[in-house]
């Protein structure tokens, strides 16, 4: 099918209110009787209701209410001198430096760096970065780290 092949369905005409009680949309015209919406030029805005605080609004507010987004877990430059020469998640989380080997894991500046260290991990600083290139080292950013998928159904 190409463009110019394409034919549009024809149009149904708008229906006619207020032209008399015979016509099925008279004297008021669908509108109601009297208030806001019966007057001409209304719209209400969307998500209106009625001067309750919309549901938009309302949500953030609820009990309970987070944020599923993961947060970064940090370590700093002062720490890499006891973490060997390559640094990644699993290194991390064996030194108890964060909680887990699947958290994200971002770099920051805190003291220089003492030794050439190839990091691997999820974020860091510029100065962090800076501080890592002026003793030698590398740093390369990787994906974080999936947890590996438990089955949930019992032998039988």
């Amino acid at each position: 099918m190409r463009y110019h092949e394409l034919t549009s369905a024809k149009k149904k005409s708008p229906k006619r209110v207020g032209r008399g009680i015979a016509a099925g949309q008279g004297k008021t015209a669908g509108r109601g009787t009297k208030g806001q919406g019966s007057r001409t030029g209304w719209s209400k805005r969307p998500g209106f209701e009625g001067g309750q605080n919309p549901l938009m609004q309302r949500m953030p507010k609820l009990r309970g209410f987070r944020s599923f987004a993961l947060k970064a877990e940090n370590i700093y430059t002062d720490q890499l001198a006891e973490l060997g020469a390559k640094v990644t998640n699993e290194v991390v989380a064996e030194k108890g430096l964060i909680s887990s080997p699947y958290a994200r894991v971002k770099l920051l500046y805190r003291g220089d760096v003492a030794k050439k260290v190839a990091i691997e991990l999820q974020g860091a600083s510029a100065k962090a970065l800076e501080a890592v290139q002026a003793a030698g080292g590398s740093f390369t950013e990787i994906p974080r780290a999936k947890r590996p998928k438990t089955s949930t159904k019992k032998d039988a």
